[in-house]
């Protein structure tokens, strides 16, 4: 069972903390080969909060985001999300948990193509057996600037639209918190920016916390503050950052002047 002392319900107010790692350790492979992804990591993010995680590559990031998201489990450690413990719950529990409580946006969009926009957004719902609100589904759609697509396939959208879609698909089951992996990362700088501000709209407007993993300095600019990771380690914070800010930290990550940030 996922435990939290007393498991919270779907329809329970919100914890204070939307994220929480403590000591956080994931490997992949086997004796000598294997490779340390994250190496005792412990963070935690408030409610309502936006968030980017940077690092170079292997340092991490993506591991962090699917340990904290549930689509992958730590060696030890614990996770709670929305002050539910996602270790040790059994896989059925976890799916139902992500469904209720979690949403997702990847850089490849994930929609069915078969589907039309409105079928695609509601499709959450419809996997956890929820009730589907379309009056809600369509305001969304409108929100984020789709609502005269609702009948087109994403192969009729451009990479921005399809984002949008992903972004109103995560919205409609109202989630506690929105894990991003790259999000921009296949976008057009104006096509980013839209996206990038309808996260912004997440956090402020409907008050999610969102979780970002990203490699632009741009994009986590707009987020409230960074994580940096390295070798599997937190490696320093920025609040309030800026893209030359950010930027000038990743290129120092490995100068010994960050150790202990």
């Amino acid at each position: 069972m996922f435990r939290n002392g007393a498991r919270r319900d779907h329809d329970s107010g919100p914890a204070p903390e939307a994220l929480r790692l403590v000591k956080v350790t994931k490997s992949y492979g086997t004796a000598d080969s294997a490779v340390t992804a994250l190496d005792g990591v412990t963070l935690g993010l408030a409610r309502g909060t936006f968030t980017a995680v940077m690092g170079p590559s292997g340092s991490g990031k993506s591991t962090l985001l699917q340990c904290a998201a549930g689509l992958d489990r730590p060696d030890s450690g614990i996770v709670r999300v929305d002050g539910t413990e996602l270790t040790g719950g059994g896989e059925t529990e976890l799916t139902k948990f992500r469904r209720g409580r979690i949403g997702f946006v990847f850089q490849q969009y994930n929609l069915l193509e078969t589907l039309t926009v409105a079928q695609n957004t509601v499709l959450p719902l419809k996997l956890s057996g929820r009730r589907v609100d379309r009056r809600r589904a369509r305001e969304i759609l409108t929100a984020v600037g789709l609502g005269d697509r609702l009948g087109h396939r994403p192969d009729q959208l451009s990479g921005g639209q399809r984002q949008r879609v992903a972004i109103a698909r995560a919205l409609v089951t109202e989630p506690r918190v929105i894990f991003a992996d790259e999000p921009t990362g296949a976008l057009d700088t104006r096509s980013a920016r839209e996206v990038l501000r309808l996260l912004q709209e997440a956090v402020r407007v409907h008050g999610r916390t969102v979780v970002m993993v990203t490699h632009d300095p741009v994009a986590a600019s707009y987020a409230d503050s960074v994580l940096f990771l390295a070798d599997g380690r937190l490696a320093g914070q920025l609040d309030a950052p800026t893209a030359d800010a950010v930027a000038e930290r990743l290129a120092h990550l490995g100068d010994d002047t960050m150790a202990g940030v």
